[in-house]
């Protein structure tokens, strides 16, 4: 299957991690660069994911799931080693605007979690649409070296400027010179 790369704004919507042990962590860890509206439900919790609740004041019920536990949320999150409640969430979700990821198991999944580089303003996916994610967590390393520090205060300049000056071809010649220099300063070739 292919997937769509897409930058969703994750503001408003409300998360449910089902799970907290090492790879509900891994979500939350990427997650809360992004949205702290997340609700996890989980009888056992590691220590890592308890700080990352704690120190973001996510919502925690720490309980076993139960049926109907999705109404409300927009995005689902299903890290447990349990594959038959990956399966049964997944097919509660049908019907609703509900969407699903199943850690580790893409037949239940609305979606895939990209491996990514964040730097202010700058964020770059990679994705091999599940076929390798240590392929794409190598990419992700390299350009983690390669992406200066000063990338973010350059995408506010830009951002300051975007907001100034009118639309229009000159403004996008001025634009695409700002973003040359800058690579030209700031990446080798």
């Amino acid at each position: 299957m292919s997937y769509f790369p897409m930058f969703m704004d994750m503001k408003n919507l409300k998360v449910l991690v089902i799970g907290a042990g090492t790879i509900a962590t891994e979500k939350l860890e990427k997650l809360i660069d992004f949205t702290t509206e997340i609700t996890v439900i989980a009888l056992r919790v590691e220590e890592e994911a308890k700080r990352l609740i704690e120190e973001y004041q996510l919502t925690l019920e720490q309980r076993a799931y139960k049926k109907g536990d999705i109404e409300g949320f927009d995005i689902v999150i299903v890290a447990t080693d349990t594959v038959d409640m990956h399966k049964e969430i997944y097919k509660e979700s049908r019907g609703s605007r509900v969407l699903v990821n199943s850690v580790d198991n893409t037949e239940y999944c609305d979606f895939i979690f990209p491996s990514y580089v964040k730097k202010e303003d700058l964020t770059i996916a990679f994705s091999t649409g599940g076929a390798s994610p240590a392929f794409a967590k190598q990419i992700r390393r390299h350009f983690e070296k390669i992406i200066p520090d000063s990338v973010g205060a350059f995408l506010q300049k830009m951002k300051g400027l975007r907001s100034t000056m009118p639309k229009g071809k000159e403004r996008m010649k001025y634009f695409d010179s700002l973003v040359e220099e800058y690579f030209s300063k700031n990446f080798t070739k």
